[in-house]
C-alpha cells in the first residue's frame, strides 16, 4: 500500500496547525492558477501532514475568489492521500447549536461562479459523487473525536451557497424545507475536485450560528461568528492532532473507491484527447493517463 499523507484545509478561524515537527512552508506552482497560500508541511507522530489555510494569509480570499483547482492540484502534487476540510458553517437544526461539530455525508451545490472540474473540452470525465465523502476517513475522524472527548454528530447535508453574503430568510427556510442540516460557502467545488484528483475527502463542519431562520436568535453577524470561531478553532486543533496520532501510516483503500474514481470516468478516447489539457492533468490524472 502507498504511504498515507494527511492533508488539512482550514476554514474561517483555522489558519495554522501548531505542533508540527520538521515544519516548513512550501510554495507550489500549478497549471490551474495560484493556491490560497504556502502549504505548511511537517509531521505529527511520524505521519506526514500538509496544511493549507483556505482563505489565505490574513483571510484575504472570499469563498468565490479561492482557486479550488489550484489548491487540490497542489495537494495532489504534495502526495496527499486523505484530505480533511475543517469549515465554519451555519445550522438549520435546533439540535445543531453553535459549537457543534458535524461530520456531513452529503452536499447540495448551489454555487455558480466557480470552476468545478479539472476536465472539459479536450478530455471529458464524469466521476461519481453519489457518496461524496470517504467513509473510512470519516470513521478515523469519529474515532479521534471519541478519544479526545469531542462530541461529533455523524451524518448531515451541507448546503453550499455562493456567498459572500449570508442567506435571506426565505432562502434559509427553503434550505430547511429541503432537509439540509448546515450551510457554508466553501466545500463545493472542493469535494468534487478532490474526487476527480482521487483524494479521499471528508468534512468537519463547525457550527457558528443558526443562519437567520431561528426566531429566538439574531440574524448572522460577523462579530458573533468570530467569537464562536475562536472556540471552534481550538477544538479543531485538538481533533486534528488526535486524528494524526492514530491515523494509519499506510493509505487504506477507500471502500467506495474515492482513490480510484477515474478508473472508468474518462469518456474521451485517447486519440481525441487534447495534449495541452493532458499536460495540465499530470498530477490529477497521471495514474490513468
Amino acid at each position: 500500500m502507498a504511504k498515507a499523507v494527511l492533508g488539512v484545509i482550514g476554514g474561517s478561524g483555522l489558519y495554522d496547525l501548531p505542533g508540527l515537527a520538521n515544519r516548513r512552508e512550501v510554495a507550489v506552482e500549478t497549471p490551474w492558477g495560484t493556491p490560497s497560500g504556502a502549504f505548511i508541511c511537517g509531521e505529527i507522530d511520524g505521519l506526514e501532514m500538509v496544511f493549507l489555510p483556505r482563505h489565505g494569509p490574513g483571510h484575504r480570499l472570499s469563498p468565490s475568489d479561492i482557486d479550488y483547482r489550484a489548491n487540490i492540484d497542489a495537494m495532489k502534487r504534495l502526495g496527499v492521500t486523505d484530505l480533511v476540510s475543517v469549515s465554519a458553517c451555519g445550522s438549520f437544526r435546533e439540535a445543531l447549536a453553535p459549537g457543534t461539530f458535524v461530520l456531513v455525508d452529503q452536499f447540495i451545490d448551489r454555487t455558480f461562479a466557480r470552476e468545478k472540474s479539472f476536465f472539459g473540452e479536450g478530455c471529458v470525465a464524469h466521476v461519481s459523487m453519489a457518496d461524496p465523502v470517504s467513509p473510512a476517513l470519516v470513521e478515523e475522524i469519529a474515532k479521534a473525536g471519541a478519544a479526545e472527548g469531542i462530541a461529533l454528530v455523524r451524518g448531515g447535508t451541507y448546503l453550499v451557497m455562493e456567498g459572500p453574503q449570508f442567506s435571506t430568510r426565505a432562502e434559509s427556510e427553503l434550505y430547511r424545507a429541503w432537509g439540509c442540516d448546515v450551510i457554508g460557502m466553501t466545500n463545493m467545488p472542493e469535494a468534487k475536485l478532490a474526487r476527480e484528483a482521487e483524494i479521499c475527502y471528508a468534512t468537519v463542519a463547525m457550527v457558528t450560528d443558526y443562519d437567520c431562520w431561528h426566531d429566538e436568535h439574531a440574524e448572522v453577524d460577523v462579530a458573533s461568528v468570530l467569537e464562536i470561531l475562536k472556540q471552534n478553532a481550538e477544538t479543531a486543533r485538538r481533533l486534528i492532532a488526535r486524528l494524526a496520532s492514530g491515523f494509519p501510516r499506510e493509505h487504506v483503500p477507500c471502500p467506495i473507491g474515492s482513490d480510484r474514481a477515474l478508473d472508468a470516468a474518462i469518456i474521451t478516447p485517447p486519440q481525441a484527447r487534447d495534449p495541452a489539457l493532458l499536460a495540465r492533468l499530470d498530477a490529477v490524472a497521471g495514474r490513468v493517463l
